[in-house]
């Protein structure tokens, strides 16, 4: 388990749809008959094949728990550490994360360091 699944706890912490996760798997709704979440992975009970696990790294809330918590960062030294455990994560489990993910996670960080640098700058000022 990395730093960022420990961080984002996404088995007790994601609300995961069934719309989303039929949206992932691109099959209608009533196909899925039940999705458990478990401590690694999601279990998603299908009427037209059985079982499947997906990563939660695969899941639109899993980007969206990321990009949260990249925009609460009060601190550029956090952010540092979270960005590191993004990049961490992405190269471990290079397979479970999409590109654009990938993209949109960094740029996020990117836009987030900005705005940190311009408030702790005015910070000094003021003090």
């Amino acid at each position: 388990m990395t730093p960022l699944f420990r961080r984002i706890q996404p088995s007790t912490k994601l609300r995961i749809t069934v719309r989303s996760i039929a949206q992932m798997l691109k099959i209608r709704q009533n196909l899925i008959k039940r999705v458990e979440s478990w401590a690694n992975v999601v279990f998603v009970h299908r009427l037209d094949k059985g079982g499947q696990f997906i990563s939660y790294r695969r899941l639109e809330e899993w980007q969206n728990a990321i990009a949260h918590q990249i925009q609460t960062c009060p601190t550029l030294s956090q952010l540092s550490q979270l960005a590191t455990s993004i990049r961490h994560d992405c190269r471990k489990f290079k397979k479970q994360y999409l590109q654009k993910t990938l993209d949109f996670l960094l740029q996020m960080c990117i836009e987030r360091q900005d705005i940190l640098e311009i408030w702790e700058s005015s910070n000094c000022i003021a003090s």
